[in-house]
Parts: structure tokens; C-alpha cells; sequence
């Protein structure tokens, strides 16, 4: 109750202009220089505020950097599976600099799938492959395959 007396009484002396004083003291003792507001000398704020700058420039060039790399592997996956290229992801690169490359665990992960492709591609892959047909299966889709050529043949060969 006391609270709330005090608010209305307060708020009421403050309309009246006698209160109001108290307030623009308090903004008048802030300092207008922000290296004194921080607790700094001028040349300590100067020198902070360089700082920040470089370091924010630091941070926006490793992330521009780490899209570009990730545009770069974009852009191989692009090539590999023949899909459409993107200009946004040329412009990334270009951005970046020519010394973009694929971070090393990518690089292993592309060598690892170029060698399991290649393993496919060769004759012992094949072979593997042929392995693990069924051979069952094989035999009665090329019987019925001949069937319905042989049906096809006969229906418009008079002779046969």
C-alpha cells in the first residue's frame, strides 16, 4: 500500500514540476565521451575499437572462405551426378579467391568414392556384380522376353 501511495504522490509531484529535476541531473552526469563511459582512455577506446574491427574482418574472411569451400564441393557434386550449375555458388568462389580447395576430410572422402567407383567400373567389379545376379531370375526374363518376340514375329510373318 505504501508502494502504491508513494508511485501516485511521486508521479503526481513530477507533473507538477517540482520533481523533475532529479532526472535531468542524472542525464547530465553521464559522460558524452564513450571511452570514458567504458572506463578507458581515449587511446585504449581507439585502440579497442581497431581491434573489433579487425577481428569482425578476420571472422567475415574465414566465412567467406568456409562457403566458398562448401560451393566448391557443391560444385563437384554438380559435376559428378551432371546436375545444372549454379552462379551463385561460381560467385562464392570467385569472391573467395583462386585458393579455394575442399578441406582435407573432404578430399579424402571425394578419394575414397572415386577409388569405389573406379572398383566398380573395373572387370573384378563386374565379375562381383555378376556374383550377386540371380541367375534364376535372369534366365526366365530372357525366356519371356524371347517368347513375346517370337509371338510378335510370328503374328506379323505369314510364313512362320
Amino acid at each position: 500500500m505504501a508502494f502504491l501511495m508513494k508511485s501516485m504522490l511521486s508521479n503526481q509531484v513530477k507533473n507538477l514540476g517540482l520533481g523533475g529535476g532529479g532526472e535531468e541531473s542524472k542525464e547530465e552526469s553521464a559522460p558524452s565521451d564513450p571511452a570514458a563511459a567504458a572506463g578507458m582512455t581515449r587511446e585504449e577506446y581507439e585502440e579497442y575499437q581497431k581491434q573489433m574491427v579487425e577481428e569482425k574482418m578476420e571472422r567475415d574472411a574465414a566465412f567467406a572462405q568456409k562457403k566458398a569451400e562448401r560451393a566448391v564441393l557443391r560444385v563437384h557434386l554438380r559435376e559428378k551426378y551432371r546436375l545444372p550449375k549454379s552462379e551463385l555458388d561460381e560467385n562464392q568462389i570467385q569472391m573467395a579467391g583462386d585458393d579455394v580447395g575442399l578441406p582435407e576430410d573432404l578430399q579424402k572422402m571425394v578419394a575414397e568414392d572415386q577409388e569405389e567407383e573406379e572398383d566398380k567400373d573395373s572387370i573384378l567389379g563386374q565379375l562381383q556384380n555378376i556374383q550377386n545376379m540371380d541367375m534364376d531370375a535372369i534366365k526366365e526374363k530372357a525366356q519371356a522376353t524371347f517368347t513375346e518376340m517370337k509371338q510378335a514375329a510370328e503374328q506379323k510373318c505369314s510364313v512362320m
